[in-house]
């Protein structure tokens, strides 16, 4: 029986492991962890395939050998990638899950690139081996080319196309399974011959990493080695990743499954070795060195935030350092502004001292179980902590601390939205503010030209997501309108114009006339205004009204609605009348001037322009300029990439033309490529497109 209690939790970082499950959507990976989560908890059934908890990042802690292995499914749909960097900066050890059938893609080479720059702990389960076109020993060796020294650990062992057991490399033993349990045996010659075929390969590649420097020498002079000393070489080559082992998985019949947990408690680290993440004071100060002690300062973040409609906000927190308590009060603290510079007022810095930790629980997927304390190292849901957004960070109010935040993806797709009812616009507001603090990857903008609420999201997925939770979890339907892009409007040539007032209706009327000289200025230069009036034509107290009429007028457009930029006002002549003129009536003669001075022949509109860097594998970058051709991009130049067989594309595009760009690099790179985007500056829009604005 597990000494773990369910009130104590762990008793030391020791005890514990955080593993991450990551990899392509339909490989399996949900049906696997299930089916570990079945295996350590007695009553709990396996569901299999994917389900919708893969959308978001979901935990669950296993007690198992001792320990306490807590697991961290992430989705595969590279929209929710948001939540596969949460349960990176949450693990310490990743599993990578990889189709036999499918084989790796380009995101799992980039996801593992990111694990090695990290030094994380890394093994591979090959899963869908009962499919028509698996093929474990290409998938295995597809995973030699792109990960580097990864090496079976075990072989399946097939029969009929269904997967019966494993045949242990190391052991030279075969595992069968019946009824989802495993009984060890001798293997047949046959067998005997696959495993010789390739264990050798497997203890050169350990022993190549064992700290004993003439083992390999006596191994390859024919010397028969202790493979105890060899599995604790493998454990510890594991555990510092120099090793990554491959293991063949079944779900359905639990093949692997105790190979795989066996694999997380005796070689992943604990959290005692594994990597803490910078830790900076509120104003980005030095804090300090934090190490995974329990008796730490309090260092924690905040990885997942939902709202349940039942039992509230509810915060998978990661302990770094120190003690989580129920009942503690702690300093809260939020400060994405310093790391990425994309998030808006939605995710604005953030500091306070009136938040209280309410009841701790150790996560089980749909369940939960109640604990004392949360330790360095432990992954713990934290229930009522009203002011925590995803990646805030929890510490003493006497010695506030900041964690510097996991690599944040930015949200490019953006979608425009209203409510569909009148009545339910606050509803919205409230409910978007709830989002934005549940999800990083998404953010607000309300863009006061276009006068358009702007969800920003990773992709389609991510939006039909956002758009289904604000209708069934806070009961408010909303409807995509067409996105509307912030054009400007600016002279482009010189043009004379006379702004006239002349009304009489009782009493004072209103009189004023005045000459203006329209004249197109460089990119950037602004609004300017000259008075060049003689003769006192205009009245010097209402030179100023004419300057504010043209200003108000140039700020609400003159032909389509844009303000106008870059132009001079000149003042070149007027009227006044001493009775009827007045501030008004000039400032109202100015925008009228503006006004009739508009026309297709002196005004042209401004589109902005973005600098975009894209990023793609070798083999799309054709498909990719092609693309950028139809976007009337210009492309400034290539170059290759720090991460090999990849190539950047530096290039300025309208922004008109990136509003689908997210989803539409994703296709003609075959999802391989990525981008980021600057504003830079605002060119001329093509005569048509401006006909097609203006007629709108």
């Amino acid at each position: 029986m597990n000494r773990l209690t369910e009130a104590e939790g762990p008793g030391s970082p020791e005890e514990i492991r955080n593993v991450v499950l990551v990899g392509a959507s339909g490989g399996g990976k949900t049906a696997l962890f299930e089916t570990m989560v079945a295996a350590r908890i007695p009553g709990r059934r396996s569901r299999e395939g994917d389900s919708a908890s893969t959308l978001a990042l979901t935990a669950a802690a296993v007690p198992t050998g001792g320990l306490v292995v807590t697991l961290l499914d992430t989705p595969g749909h590279p929209d929710f990638v948001g939540e596969v960097r949460a349960g990176l900066r949450a693990a310490d050890a990743a599993l990578f899950v990889v189709s036999a059938a499918d084989g790796v893609d380009e995101a799992t080479r980039l996801l593992w690139r990111e694990c090695e720059v990290l030094g994380m702990p890394r093994a591979v389960a090959v899963t869908r081996l009962e499919q028509a076109r698996a093929d474990f020993e290409a998938t295995a060796e597809a995973c030699r080319r792109a990960f580097g020294d990864a090496q079976p650990l075990a072989l399946p062992l097939m029969e009929d196309g269904s997967v019966r057991g494993l045949l242990n490399l190391l052991r030279r033993t075969v595992t069968e399974f019946s009824a989802g349990e495993g009984v060890d045996r001798e293997p047949t010659v046959d067998e005997g011959e696959l495993i010789d075929a390739q264990r050798g390969e497997l203890i050169e590649s350990v022993i190549e990493e064992s700290e004993d420097e003439t083992l390999l020498e006596r191994y390859l002079g024919g010397q028969e080695v202790d493979t105890d000393a060899v599995a604790l070489d493998l454990r510890a080559a594991i555990a510092t990743a120099r090793f990554f082992p491959v293991l063949p998985t079944h779900a359905p019949s639990g093949v692997g499954v105790e190979a795989l947990l066996e694999l997380f408690e005796k070689g992943f680290p604990s959290p005692v070795h594994a990597l803490v993440p910078t830790v900076y004071t509120p104003a980005g100060g030095d804090f300090g060195p934090v190490t995974c002690d329990p008796d730490g300062p309090l260092v924690a973040e905040v990885v997942r935030t939902a709202t349940d409609p039942f039992v509230g906000r509810q915060s998978l927190v990661r302990v770094f350092s120190g003690t989580l308590r129920p009942d503690e009060p702690v300093h809260l603290s939020g400060h994405l502004q310093h790391f990425a510079a994309h998030l808006v007022e939605e995710h604005a810095d953030h500091d306070t001292d009136d938040e209280r930790i309410g009841p701790l629980a150790a996560p089980v997927v749909e369940e939960s179980r109640p604990l004392s304390a949360g330790i360095a190292g432990s992954i713990v849901l934290v229930s009522k902590l009203a002011g925590a957004e995803t990646s805030d960070t929890l510490s003493r109010k006497d010695r506030p601390a900041l964690v510097e935040p996991w690599l944040l993806p930015n949200p490019l797709l953006p979608v425009a939205i209203h409510a569909r009812s009148k009545g339910d616009e606050d509803k919205l507001a409230s409910a978007l503010q709830r989002l934005v603090a549940e999800d990083v990857t998404m953010r607000l903008e309300h863009n006061a030209e276009t006068h358009q609420l702007v969800l920003w999201a990773m992709g389609p997925a991510h939006v039909e997501h956002l758009i289904s939770t604000l209708e069934s979890r806070y009961h408010v339907p909303v409807e995509v309108e067409p996105m509307r892009t912030s054009l400007r409007e600016t002279f482009v040539r010189p043009t004379t114009v006379q702004g006239r007032l002349v009304k009489q209706s009782g009493g004072h009327g209103q009189y004023a006339v005045c000459q203006l000289q329209i004249d197109p200025l460089e990119r950037g230069a602004g609004i300017e205004f000259v008075d060049k009036v003689v003769g006192g034509a205009v009245p010097r107290q209402f030179i100023a009204s004419v300057e504010k009429g043209a200003r108000i007028q140039l700020e609400k457009g003159v032909l389509a609605g844009y303000p106008v930029v870059d132009v001079r006002v000149t003042l070149l002549d007027g009227k006044a009348h001493s009775v009827d003129s007045s501030d008004m009536a000039f400032q109202t003669a100015a925008g009228m001037a503006l006004r009739e001075a508009a026309n297709d022949t002196t005004v042209s509109m401004l589109e902005p322009i973005d600098e975009v860097r894209i990023e793609v594998s070798d083999d799309a970058v054709g498909g990719v300029l092609a693309d950028l051709r139809g976007r009337r991009g210009q492309v400034h130049g290539t170059e290759p990439s720090e991460l090999g067989g990849r190539t950047v594309i530096h290039a300025e595009i309208p922004a008109h033309e990136l509003s689908r760009y997210a989803v539409d690099l994703r296709s003609v790179s075959h999802g391989t490529g990525t981008f980021t985007r600057q504003f830079v500056r605002y060119d001329y829009m093509p005569p048509a497109l401006a006909r097609e604005v203006t007629a709108q």
